[in-house]
Parts: structure tokens; C-alpha cells; sequence
């Protein structure tokens, strides 16, 4: 049995190494190239091991400063600023799909190399800093003994947050540290296999709905598409009552939400689909259209077939929408934050930043940084730019991997986690002397 699986996974790690990227195409904007298919057996399996940061610092734009405000956390993923200012950040790793393929056993070891040594922390973690220095003078765990908690949302004196399997609202008080009262159930997420665990969350401008994305139970539906009912959607759901509904679908893994403060509309950012080469399918950035279809698992920027798929859906192609913004093939986007009031005025005025987490599956390393992409009128508007990097090393290897980001317009800062070193970055700009 070891010598069979030896000899599979030698010949899954060649086919993975078959296929590399095109430097001369274009996959950030509005209407990203998109190269041939190149279907292989696996992706093509690359990670930046770690490093670690040593006595290094993300890098910033001329004019900000940057400062680790919170380290040794367990594993944190997204970050919610509070009415008061306090911040919270949710810690956890969740999933616990089996494995079927080779592929999948082999890209598991792969992307491990990539990851965290520390366990799961399942918990919210309350950091203060009320002086604004840059460093949490107040510290605690502010939520204990929850399940994958990932997205977040504050309305109207609760706080609500987005386990693997459930959707809970918790009763907070001004400038409490700590909650110890079980969280209500607002409703069940759906949890069945959970090959993307993470639900995102973010609440309506006017607070009454709360959007929770729903990640897919496969690549491109290989276990069968019944145990993809109600995967890979964005649900509304009444925030008083807990019905829900689809609201966009197709959208294979909606890993964060925010509102576009212009328009109120929804916003997401998707990673897509692997094993079709290192670029054919590039991750997003788009507004969320009620009742739309984004083509998953049939198709893939909009009409453009997956050849995978069987049986085919020509009737579902039709309908797949275009998203609004290319992020590049990989990048694994998983952090959304809008700048508000202003932002950081000038450049950063009006926009959104996102996380990349950094790719596992190309072998020239995509992603991990935090890029801004401008907006205007409530559209983007112009080239994506890099906010923040320096996560890889000149000989890639990772310092850190960028997950959530939230803008903070009463403090005019940006934070950034950092899930690899376990550390929450505070970007701010830079004060005269």
C-alpha cells in the first residue's frame, strides 16, 4: 500500500510540475487575458515556505508607517472594528472534508508547508489601543469556545459572527472585554463536508440584512453536484428573524464581503477554480447582483466553458454574468475593506483594499500582498496598485500571509492580518516630526 501511493504521488508531483505562467499577459482589471485551458491531472503545487519576519516589517507606500499591534495570535483571519474603536479578530481553522484524489492528499501536504505551525485558536480576541500608538495596550479573549469563527458584523448593539456550521448574534455593551453568555443562533449554515469552511459576513448599509458567502464543496463539482445545494452563493438573511434567501450564486468562494460606501451595494471577492492552468481562471473582485449567476461550476469568467463539467450546462453558461474586476489567477484573495470618509485621502481616497493570501498552485508565487483598486463613482476605476508588501522574501519565502483587512475611518489606519507570522499589522500614515 506505501509503495503504491509512493509511486501515485510521484506521478501526480510530475503532472503538477507540467504547465507555466505567461509573464506578458495581463490579468488585473476589467477584462483580464485569458490563456488556453491547459487541463492537468493536479495544479501545478508551489508555496512559499515561511521564515518568518525576524526584525523586518511589511512594506509600505512613501508616507505610511507600519507596526505589529497584536503578535502570537492563533491562526487570525478577519478583523472588525468596533463602534468605540476596540478591534476584534477572529481565530480559527476550520473544514474537514475528506480527501478523495491523489491530488487531493498530495496538494494537502503541499499547501501545509504554507501554513501556520500553531493550533486553531476558535475564538474572537479583543485588542485596545486607545492612545492610537500602534500597540494594544488591552488584550483578552473577548469570545472562547467557538467553531471556525471567520466573518464578523456589529448592528445595532449585537454582534454577530460567522461560525462553520451557524450563524450566532451575541448582546454587547459599550467597551466590554470580554462576553460569556452562549450566542443565539440566527440560523444554520450550511457545514455538509465543508471543503470551503470559511462563511464571510458583512451586514446591509441600513443593518436590516446580513450577507453570508457560502463557498463550494469541491473545484469543480468531482463529488457530485447534490452535495453542492447551497454552496458556492451569497445568502441574505434577516437579521431579526434569520430567513434567508440566495441572493447571487455560481460564485465558487466568496471569502469576503463589504458594502461600497457610495452606493451601498454588495461586494465580494471570489477565489476560482484550479487545474485548468496557472492563469486560465483569474480570482475577482465584484459587486453582488441580486439574482445573479457567476457561471460556477459550468464556466468561468463569465461564458467561457469549463470542459470539466458533466454534464455539460449550455443553459446555465447563458446566464453566467462577467464580475466586475480581475485580481489575477491564484492570488487567493480572502480580505475586503472599502476606505470611507475620505480614506486615506489623495491616492487612497476612494477604493477598496484586499488581501491576498498568496498562491499555492503556479510556480511564479502570486498574491501575498494587500493591493488597492480605485474607484469612482462606485465602479472601480483605474489599475490596482500594491498597498502593502513585503510578506515575500527575494528568494520566496514568506514572512507572512495577508488574510482580512479593515479600514478604520475614525483613526484613519488599515489593518491587516497576517495568518502565517500571526500577527495583526497596523498601516497608518506617517506623522510629522
Amino acid at each position: 500500500m506505501i509503495r503504491s501511493f509512493t509511486g501515485t504521488a510521484v506521478l501526480v508531483l510530475l503532472l503538477a510540475g507540467c504547465g507555466g505562467s505567461d509573464s506578458s499577459l495581463n490579468q488585473i482589471g476589467p477584462g483580464p487575458d485569458l490563456p488556453p485551458l491547459q487541463e492537468t491531472l493536479v495544479p501545478t503545487l508551489k508555496i512559499a515556505k515561511p521564515t518568518g519576519w525576524g526584525d523586518q516589517t511589511p512594506t509600505v507606500p512613501a508616507g505610511f508607517t507600519v507596526t505589529a499591534m497584536a503578535t502570537d495570535l492563533q491562526i487570525p483571519r478577519q478583523v472588525l472594528v468596533l463602534p468605540n474603536g476596540d478591534i476584534l479578530v477572529a481565530e480559527g481553522r476550520g473544514g474537514h472534508a475528506p480527501k478523495l484524489r491523489p491530488k487531493d492528499v498530495i496538494a494537502g501536504v503541499i499547501k501545509k508547508q504554507g501554513n501556520t505551525g500553531v493550533d486553531s485558536g476558535n475564538r474572537i480576541t479583543l485588542l485596545r489601543d486607545a492612545d492610537n500608538d500602534g500597540r494594544a495596550e488591552v488584550r483578552t479573549v473577548f469570545i472562547d469556545n467557538l467553531d471556525a469563527p471567520y466573518g464578523m458584523a456589529f448592528v445595532d448593539g449585537s454582534l454577530y459572527v460567522a461560525n462553520q456550521g451557524a450563524l450566532l448574534r451575541f448582546q454587547y455593551q459599550p467597551g466590554q472585554t470580554r462576553i460569556t453568555t452562549a450566542g443565539e443562533e440566527v440560523t444554520k449554515l450550511p457545514s455538509e463536508i465543508n471543503h470551503h469552511w470559511t462563511k464571510s459576513l458583512t451586514a446591509s448599509a441600513d443593518g436590516l440584512t446580513l450577507f453570508v458567502g457560502i463557498g463550494s464543496n469541491s473545484n469543480v463539482g468531482e463529488r457530485g453536484m447534490a452535495v453542492e445545494e447551497e454552496r458556492a452563493v451569497v445568502w441574505a438573511i434577516d437579521r431579526q428573524t434569520g430567513a434567508h434567501r440566495t441572493m447571487a450564486s455560481g460564485i465558487r468562494n466568496p471569502t469576503a464581503l463589504a458594502i461600497e460606501p457610495l452606493t451601498s451595494a454588495l461586494w465580494t471577492v471570489v477565489n476560482e477554480r484550479d487545474e485548468i492552468g496557472p492563469q486560465a481562471s483569474p480570482d475577482y473582485l465584484t459587486s453582488v447582483r441580486e439574482g445573479a449567476f457567476y457561471g460556477w461550476p459550468y464556466s468561468y469568467w463569465g461564458q467561457n466553458v469549463d470542459p470539466r463539467v458533466h454534464p455539460q450546462r449550455p443553459d446555465m453558461v447563458a446566464r453566467a454574468v462577467v464580475p466586475d474586476y480581475a485580481l489575477g489567477s491564484h492570488v487567493a484573495a480572502l480580505g475586503l475593506s472599502f476606505a470611507t470618509g475620505g480614506g486615506f485621502g489623495g491616492t487612497f481616497s476612494q477604493g477598496a483594499f484586499v488581501g491576498q493570501h498568496g498562491s499555492w498552485n503556479r510556480k511564479d508565487l502570486a498574491g501575498y500582498k494587500v493591493s488597492w483598486v480605485p474607484f469612482s463613482a462606485g465602479q472601480p476605476s483605474g489599475e490596482a496598485v500594491d498597498f502593502v508588501t513585503g510578506f515575500l522574501t527575494d528568494n520566496g519565502r514568506a514572512r507572512g500571509r495577508p488574510v482580512g483587512v479593515a479600514f478604520d475611518e475614525q483613526k484613519r489606519i488599515l489593518l491587516v492580518v497576517d495568518d502565517l507570522s500571526n500577527t495583526v499589522w497596523r498601516v497608518a500614515p506617517r506623522t510629522a516630526s
